[in-house]
């Protein structure tokens, strides 16, 4: 892709815009940035564009210059069906997210993570993984540095490990991973498709660029990962909790067994995991599943699983006072994944929710609540449309802060409940993201 003197439009000013107008403006293009917000709202971003020659079109969009540039990189918060893009559309220009820009100057072999929920989880451990083999590895994406910023580097790595989101997803046109993930799909971003469906095929195009010399791993336990496996031109490879495998990762009795169509090995004792619930087992065992493809030792698949401690702000645990056990896990921002975090646990648990709705189905969790909740606290918007959902299963208290749904939740638990912090909400109702949110959580529970 030839850059040098083309006129590119950079739609989105933040952390991706910034490398994404470095790395153009190193290759020679000129650089058009738009965003909605005004410049006193950017004007961190802005500093670190300052002497590159770069033009700014700030607080609104400006529909002529989307007509007229040789093509457009839209950051992954931007909906690629808004008005202008669609002008653009009209008009034979390119347009694509970062991750395609990065991925046309990428040599490096790329292993590409997406699902619904596990997403970072996966990725850390498949990047561990891979290190303690002795590889080296670039981890980016949704998680860590755009990879727009390894394109612009040596690119002296073995691997590049990228967490994808479905945003993400959207922009692609010839992305291409040797190895793709596909970990599960459930209700998340309404707010931004129209359906489930319409979520599900943003996920499918992690596989669409794939050959026969490429790998699908993808959930055998997932109906619409299933359904999604059917259409995968690359070699598929499954996981499952549920059964066993001719060839794949499934669980016998307390080991995760890894078979590649012969004998079953059984590679790691689960009770030896550091992290809980069943939707960690499934990382792990997909996590495993790439690591084999890429002919990590054994010893060090075992050891990195021993020692993994887990993330910030998913299922973290941050104290137990009186008999009373806190866990963070401020990163469960739809309902599949509180049904998740939910099935993780025996012992009785109040369960902490809310934020912005981002069109989930709260219904969905009226079994798991009805057997394992005993009390609902709900905050943020979306705190009454949860209520009017699960209100006649289990009682549910209303406050207006984390920090007030902590204390009451501490004076009304016994010894022995589980609280758990899992909102099935975004964070940007009250806070800047679900880290400020996770944070704020643990410094309650640590002050009491």
């Amino acid at each position: 892709m030839v850059l040098k003197d083309k006129r590119v439009l950079v739609v989105g000013l933040a952390r991706t815009g910034v490398s994404v107008a470095k790395f153009l403006r190193c290759k020679g293009a000129h650089v058009i940035i738009t965003d909605l917000k005004p410049s006193n709202e950017l004007t961190s971003f802005m500093d670190e564009l300052r002497g590159l020659d770069i033009e700014f079109q700030l607080g609104g969009h400006e529909i002529d210059t989307f007509k007229r540039v040789d093509s457009i990189v839209v950051s992954p918060g931007v909906p690629l069906d808004i008005m202008p893009i669609k002008e653009a559309q009209k008009n034979s220009i390119e347009i694509m997210g970062e991750v395609e820009l990065a991925y046309r100057f990428i040599n490096t072999p790329i292993i590409a993570v997406t699902g619904t929920n596990g997403k970072t989880t996966t990725t850390a451990i498949i990047s561990e993984m891979l290190k303690a083999s002795g590889y080296k590895v670039y981890v980016g994406g949704n998680i860590g540095s755009p990879l727009i910023d390894y394109a612009s580097s040596s690119q002296d790595k073995d691997y590049v490990v990228a967490e994808i989101s479905s945003f993400q997803l959207d922009g692609i046109r010839t992305f291409r991973p040797k190895i793709g993930l596909l970990l599960n799909i459930t209700e998340d971003h309404l707010d931004r498709y129209p359906g489930l469906l319409d979520y599900a095929q943003s996920k499918s195009r992690i596989f669409m660029n794939q050959t026969p010399e490429d790998v699908a791993i993808l959930n055998k336990d997932d109906p619409l990962v299933m359904e999604i496996g059917k259409a995968v031109p690359g070699k598929r490879i499954y996981f499952s909790t549920r059964q066993e495998l001719q060839e794949g990762t499934y669980i016998r009795g307390k080991y995760i067994v890894f078979k590649n169509g012969q004998g079953g090995e059984e590679l790691f004792d689960i009770t030896k995991l550091k992290i809980i619930g069943t939707h960690n087992h499934e990382n792990v065992m997909s996590a495993i599943l790439t690591t084999k493809l890429c002919k990590c030792a054994h010893e060090s698949i075992v050891r990195t699983l021993e020692a993994f401690q887990g993330l910030e702000h998913r299922l973290e645990f941050v104290r137990t006072l009186n008999g009373v056990t806190f866990y963070n896990d401020s990163k469960g921002t739809n309902v599949g994944s509180v049904i998740k975090s939910l099935g993780s646990f025996t012992h009785p648990i109040i369960l902490i929710a809310g934020g912005k709705d981002k069109g989930g189905d709260f219904s969905l969790l009226r079994e798991l609540v009805k057997e394992k909740v005993k009390l609902l606290i709900l905050l943020g918007e979306a705190k009454e449309k949860i209520s009017r959902s699960l209100r006649d299963l289990v009682p549910d208290i209303m406050v207006h802060s984390l920090e007030e749904a902590v204390k009451v939740a501490y004076n009304l638990a016994k010894s022995g409940d589980i609280v758990l912090f899992s909102p099935a909400c975004s964070s940007f109702d009250m806070f800047q993201d679900y880290k400020e949110r996770g944070d704020v959580f643990k410094k309650a529970v640590r002050d009491l």
